[in-house]
Parts: C-alpha cells; sequence; structure tokens
C-alpha cells in the first residue's frame, strides 16, 4: 500500500474547484434558469466581478486567453504588416494573435532580474523599429515584469501597451493587480491556470468603449438588426453562461490559491535553494507575485533533464521553462532584439509541481527525489 500511494501522480497543476462548492451554485442557477446558452446572468456577472476584482473598469469573457490576446490586438487597431513587439520567453499562444492580424512579430529578450522583457533590449528594439503598433508584456510564472520602465518607454513612443497576464492572476507590480497598467490586460482561465473555467479568458480594460467592441466582434459581429447582418468580420469568442458560473466560484477562492502557490514555492526554496548551483525564479521588492509555476534555474551539474527525468520515474510531472519564440521552428523567421538570456533561461530552467492540492508529504516526496540527484 505504501508503494502505490508512493507512487501516485503529482500534477504540475491541475484544475482545484472550491471546498465550498461555489462554483456548483452558480452551474445550477444557470441549469434551473435554463441560461445554458453562450451568454446570461454569469457571463454578465463575471466580467463585473473580475473587473471589480483587479480595478479595471471594463472586462468582456472570451473563450480563451489567445482570442483575448487577438481581440486586444485588433482593438488596438493592429493589421496587416503592422509591427509588435513580444517577448520571446513565453508561450506561443502570446504570438500567434499576432499573426492571425496578419502582423509582424519582433521577439525581445528577457532579463535575469525578472525573467521577464528587458526593458533595455525594449528600447534597442525601438531604435532599430521606430514604427510600432503594439507592445506585448507578458508576466511569466506569476512574476510581475519591471513594469514602470516597460511603460516609461511605451509612452514616449505612443505605443500601445496589452498586457499578458495569463499566468499571473493575483499578482501585484506595486500594490497594483498586472493586467491593468497597460491598454489592455487579458486574463486566461485554462485547466492549469491559478483559477479555471475549463477553458476561457478575460480582456480588462479601462476604455469601456472598447470593450463594447470587442464584445460585438466575439459575438460574430451581429448588427443590431431584425434579421441576421453582419457588416464586420466576426468571431465566435464569447465565454459559455456555465463556464462563467465556474469562474465566479473559482474567483471567490483566488486569495486562497495564491496563499498555497507562495508556500509551495517558498518550500522548495527553503528545501533546495541550498543545493550546488540552484536558483530559483526572482522575486523583486515591487513583485508580489502569485507563484502560479515555481521554478529554479541550475547552473552546475545537475541539468533539468536529469530533474525532469528523475521526477518522471515516481510520476511526478515537471516540464522545462519555456522554449524562446526565436528559437521556434515557425517563428524562427522573425527578428530577435536582445542577446542570449532567455535562450540561457530555457537551457537551465525547470518548472517544479506547483498543484494548489498538493500535501506536505508530496512536496517532501518532490524534494527527497531532486536532493538525490546531488547525493551520486
Amino acid at each position: 500500500m505504501e508503494l502505490t500511494k508512493a507512487r501516485e501522480r503529482i500534477f504540475l497543476t491541475s484544475p482545484h474547484m472550491s471546498d465550498e462548492g461555489y462554483e456548483m451554485d452558480y452551474i445550477k442557477e444557470a441549469f434551473d434558469t435554463n441560461w445554458i446558452a453562450p451568454l446570461g446572468e454569469n457571463v454578465n456577472g463575471f466580467e463585473r466581478e473580475l473587473a471589480e476584482k483587479v480595478g479595471s473598469k471594463s472586462a468582456a469573457a472570451l473563450s480563451s486567453g489567445t482570442a483575448a490576446i487577438h481581440m486586444a490586438l485588433k482593438a488596438a487597431g493592429v493589421g496587416e504588416g503592422d509591427i509588435v513587439f513580444c517577448p520571446t520567453l513565453t508561450f506561443s499562444a502570446t504570438a500567434n494573435p499576432i499573426i492571425y492580424q496578419n502582423a509582424i512579430p519582433v521577439f525581445i529578450d528577457s532579463n535575469y532580474e525578472s525573467w521577464n522583457m528587458c526593458p533595455k533590449a525594449l528600447e534597442e528594439a525601438f531604435e532599430k523599429y521606430p514604427e510600432v503598433k503594439a507592445v506585448i508584456v507578458v508576466h511569466l510564472y506569476g512574476l510581475s515584469a519591471d513594469m514602470d520602465k516597460i511603460m516609461d518607454i511605451c509612452k514616449e513612443h505612443n505605443v500601445a501597451v496589452i498586457e499578458d497576464a495569463a499566468e499571473s492572476l493575483g499578482t501585484y507590480y506595486k500594490g497594483k493587480h498586472t493586467g491593468t497598467f497597460g491598454d489592455y490586460g487579458i486574463f486566461s482561465f485554462n485547466g492549469n491556470k491559478i483559477i479555471t473555467t475549463s477553458g476561457g479568458g478575460m480582456l480588462v480594460s479601462d476604455n469601456e468603449e472598447r470593450i463594447d467592441k470587442v464584445r460585438f466582434w466575439a459575438t460574430q459581429s451581429r448588427d443590431q438588426a431584425r434579421h441576421y447582418q453582419h457588416s464586420e468580420l466576426g468571431f465566435n469568442y464569447r465565454m459559455s453562461n456555465v463556464l462563467a458560473g465556474i469562474g465566479r466560484g473559482q474567483l471567490k477562492v483566488l486569495d486562497q490559491r495564491v496563499v498555497k502557490k507562495r508556500y509551495i514555492f517558498e518550500f522548495y526554496k527553503k528545501e533546495l535553494g541550498g543545493l550546488e548551483g540552484v536558483e530559483f525564479m526572482p522575486v523583486n521588492e515591487w513583485d508580489e507575485p502569485n507563484y502560479w509555476l515555481s521554478s529554479m534555474a541550475l547552473k552546475g551539474k545537475i541539468r533539468p533533464i536529469g530533474v525532469m527525468e528523475a521526477l518522471e520515474r515516481e510520476n511526478i510531472e515537471s516540464r522545462p521553462v519555456w522554449k524562446p519564440m526565436h528559437m521556434q521552428p515557425f517563428f524562427e523567421k522573425y527578428d530577435f532584439v536582445g542577446a542570449d538570456i532567455a535562450e540561457k533561461l530555457f537551457e537551465n530552467g525547470v518548472c517544479l509541481p506547483s498543484d494548489t492540492k498538493m500535501p506536505d508529504g508530496d512536496l517532501e516526496r518532490v524534494c527527497k527525489i531532486i536532493k538525490g540527484l546531488w547525493l551520486k
């Protein structure tokens, strides 16, 4: 029995419904009122409650974080041939919508201080490409980018800023929620995020007129007419009323999830931070992360692949740090500005299990396996 229990699957991060059953209350209401259609009170409520939570004036609930980035780019006026700056160290969903708009991505390097977009590389990119339509900023693994420096640069060049806060809901930069500094912010509620709707996303902005327009585009751009009339290209991007009910329930436990994510990070840092060559992801004085994924960089003889394979043998999920976009087969033809920091983070980085359902026994099990590599 002990052997079987010891090998139970430990996930990187998985959906965690509330113990109180908040989600089912909202779902039941949708069923009881027969609002199973795409829109309804849960969608309206989720938009309102999320906007209030992060301190934004308006929000549009959409089918995914990717859809939210796409709509943000469109709302910012990005079109064919426009240049969009994008961090190279991110998931492809950040960059794909640039291509959807027939625009041109230029990838920006990271720095070691934040693991996010390097302000100096961003300045170099503006010198090389002064005609830029938008800048996408990512808050990687729940770590805030250095927003004061980035926003100062972007304001100087009068360019739209879109914050990809898909991984950073609940993160604060100098006391303010990430996703609310730029013109637009996006959040993801994919199954692996800190709160989930199974699949879904949210676009927030203080520009209520633009959010209204996004809702219109995302509902197939259906004109107000008795018949079906469409004067603009539309998209089927609105969130389901049932899924929005899950989101409303999940939002009630967001703060609890952040507390547990921080506990996991601090547990790992205490147990593993003293190992030779181990450096954990940076937490700056201006940053209050949600610690979505606890990640570390290895600069000694033990390599990330060794850690991941050792955990895999014990039925424990982990993964590398994102492979930079400028190294991806599809995106390698596009320009990159910077040095090799993002590449080094990819080569040396590993993301540890950060599931909020993990008891201390699971954390101890992970740490014991990793420590064992340094004893060989």
